[in-house]
């Protein structure tokens, strides 16, 4: 899975848990919950459904390393290889 098919599962994902949002506009700096004004019940939503679209386990002690678009595709990049 490369990074641009990581990043098209992201939004469509995002999308999903935050429909009046438009994650594809994300800079790869940002933070993804401040940003797209989602509360913490959604970004575990968020976290659940990458597990299970992608077959990747989040521990919870990984979240706050993953709270940018940067930050979550080379985390996702890494557990997929």
């Amino acid at each position: 899975m490369n990074e641009q098919e990581i990043k098209k599962t992201i939004f469509q994902l995002l999308k999903r848990i935050a429909p009046d949002t438009e994650p594809s506009e994300l800079k790869a700096d940002e933070n993804i919950r401040e940003t797209l004004a989602i509360d913490s019940f959604d970004t575990l939503q968020f976290i659940v459904a990458l597990n299970e679209q992608l077959g990747i386990d989040i521990p919870e002690e990984d979240y706050g390393k993953i709270n940018t678009l940067e930050a979550l595709v080379s985390y996702i990049s890494r557990k997929k290889k």
